[in-house]
């Protein structure tokens, strides 16, 4: 409804994040600041290499940057300071690409304001990192092109939206086929009242405009998504007796997915695979979400949409994949690693 719209377009949502919120100490619950799992040795050095008024003007939830991303062209959804952008840009290289988009003029401004300084950081002779202030249920206007990113990431920010679907589908277009929404967020267990849907703070902290937990399924599979692949989930709480009233019985997570755009053609049958190991800061180990965990050699029975997944996106280099009934060959496959290593 209009009424909704004006929430996130309105004056609402850029008033409480760009000048309500001054640093991420401001906000009322850990909605925005949960920590999803630990985070790999080689991230926290790249945020560690972020200038301080980006990193504290800072509000996600959690940390939102998924595996091997060299040479990536990677889209921030509601990038705010920029933080996570420049992490990104160092793990992507001279030959990726970060583009940050975000509602809030001030927090673009902030981001803009230390690209020199982090290109000049990073020793990058060409800047790899551009910010764009537009609206990410808009994305086509703000002149992304369809199919050029590999990657999609957003950190609390789809919440914000009243029209889930329809931002959900303007990131299916600009992402290649075989490319990745990952994305942290906060669901709801219940259909959400009206009373929390339009309350000010409960909005801006990320939790008003919560989704239903069943309908992101519902809208994956409407919009043409692979199902959604849950990474890391963790119960919110609300340090706040006024607000403890408002939500009631309902529950709130903060939750980070992956939805994957796979063609529609692809193994139809479950696979055995092995993990090739060799990405950078999970060589050994690949969690690649709750169900699944890969270990380097180890021959892993997975269904057929995971197969898709590993077959059709950019992990597909890094995993032998056999259908069911083919013989693995094993003893061979471990001689192949020892040459790759």
């Amino acid at each position: 409804s209009p009424s909704h719209l004006s929430l996130h377009s309105g004056p609402l949502g850029q008033t409480y994040y760009g000048q309500v919120l001054k640093k991420s100490a401001d906000l009322r619950t850990n909605a925005c600041v949960a920590a999803a799992r630990a985070v790999p040795k080689h991230i926290r050095e790249a945020l560690q290499n972020v200038h301080e008024e980006v990193a504290l003007r800072y509000y996600g939830c959690g940390l939102v940057i998924p595996e091997h991303l060299e040479t990536c062209w990677i889209l921030d959804l509601g990038s705010g300071s920029g933080r996570d952008c420049y992490a990104l840009s160092q793990l992507v290289g001279e030959k990726g690409h970060i583009t940050g988009i975000d509602m809030t003029k001030e927090q673009v401004e902030v981001a803009q304001k230390y690209l020199d300084y982090h290109m000049e950081k990073f020793g990058f002779q060409t800047p790899n990192v551009t910010f764009i202030h537009g609206y990410i249920e808009k994305l086509g206007e703000a002149g992304i092109k369809n199919e050029s990113y590999d990657v999609v990431i957003s950190n609390c920010v789809i919440n914000l939206l009243p029209d889930k679907q329809l931002v959900l589908q303007e990131v299916y277009q600009v992402l290649k086929c075989g490319g990745e929404l990952y994305f942290s967020d906060v669901y709801a267990s219940l259909e959400l009242p009206e009373e929390i849907r339009t309350h000010k703070v409960l909005w801006g902290e990320c939790l008003g405009g919560a989704l239903y937990w069943k309908d992101l399924a519902i809208l994956a599979q409407k919009i043409g998504f692979c199902p959604p692949r849950l990474v890391t989930a963790n119960l919110i709480t609300i340090q706040n007796k006024e607000l403890e009233r408002v939500v009631g019985d309902c529950r709130f997570v903060s939750a980070t997915f992956r939805l994957f755009k796979c063609p529609k053609t692809g193994p139809s049958k479950r696979c055995q695979v092995i993990y090739n190991g060799g990405i950078t800061g999970h060589e050994k180990v690949l969690i690649f979400d709750a169900s699944f965990t890969f270990k380097e050699g180890e021959i892993v029975e997975v269904d057929e949409e995971t197969a898709a997944i590993l077959k059709n996106s950019r992990f597909a280099q890094n995993f032998l994949i056999r259908p069911i009934g083919e013989k693995v060959p094993t003893s061979g496959v471990l001689l192949w690693l020892c040459f790759l290593h």
